[in-house]
């Protein structure tokens, strides 16, 4: 296992690095710049009234008549650019075994190594759950550290941080499941990318659409999204048990059909 391990390490560790330090820095960036745009977002209710359903839609709650200088902060943790980041990493990731070998024609040489196919897919989790850490402690290292320049009346609290965190990795862990899932399923790495790519845009999508279109309610609860509540976290400052039992339970169902799949299908280059 050390030197699957290894292998993994190799082959990611740039990409991973890099992601890192371009979340660090896009939420340091949001950090210091949200307040400060958003801080008379009231007044730009009152003249563009047709801007405040996209606020709500985005944050999935209604902001209220006026926002508290620490809510501003929940746009920084569901900000495209940052799901983004997180959810590139983990399409390039979990695509990588057995879409990934197929297309380059290493998937028969992977299989003949002396580990069962059981081993091997743990130890491709293993590198997925470490990277990903890796990648959300890097850039919430750059959201504390931008956080240091403001007044303690913009900063949520600790616990709320905690929450928010634990939910964003909550949806990592659901996401990468999927994708698992997905990619097991698949024999080009291309095709599994296509998949979570649109499967991943629909959950936005789907989303953002229930917040004014009521047929769509009935249906929200296929978005993960619907599980992710940033704002909702910071306001109440309650830890979201529910919504991360979800997330995780998920996540733990998606991979493993993905780990019985993979345990069972043909695979070969040929």
């Amino acid at each position: 296992m050390k030197g699957l391990l290894r292998k993994i390490f190799l082959e990611v560790r740039w990409p991973v690095l890099f992601l890192g330090i371009g979340l660090a820095l896009i939420m340091a960036l949001l950090t210091e710049l949200l307040p400060k745009v958003l801080g008379d977002i009231d007044k730009v209710f009152a003249k563009l009234p047709f801007v405040k359903p996209l606020i709500t839609a985005l944050l999935g709650m209604d902001p209220g008549e006026a926002f508290t200088a620490q809510m501003t902060q929940a746009f920084l943790w569901v900000h495209p650019t940052v799901l983004s980041l997180i959810w590139a990493h983990e399409l390039m990731y979990c695509s990588r075994m057995p879409a990934g070998e197929i297309d380059r024609g290493s998937v028969d040489f992977l299989l003949g190594l002396p580990v069962s196919r059981w081993k091997l897919y743990l130890t491709e989790t293993i590198g997925w759950i470490l990277s990903g850490l890796f990648i959300l402690c890097v850039g919430f290292g750059g959201h504390w550290l931008a956080s240091s320049a403001l007044e303690p009346r913009m900063r949520p609290g600790a616990f709320a941080t905690f929450g928010v965190m634990s939910n964003l990795m909550a949806i990592y862990l659901a996401v990468g499941g999927l994708a698992f899932l997905v990619s097991c399923s698949s024999d080009r790495r291309g095709r599994a990318v296509g998949v979570m790519f649109a499967i991943l845009l629909m959950s936005f999508l789907l989303n953002f659409v229930a917040q004014f279109w009521d047929p769509a309610k009935t249906v929200s609860f296929l978005s993960v999204m619907e599980y992710y509540r940033p704002a909702v976290v910071i306001q109440s400052g309650q830890f979201p048990v529910k919504d991360i039992g979800i997330l995780v339970g998920l996540a733990s169902v998606f991979w493993i059909a993905g780990g019985v799949i993979f345990r069972r299908r043909s695979i070969c280059t040929v």
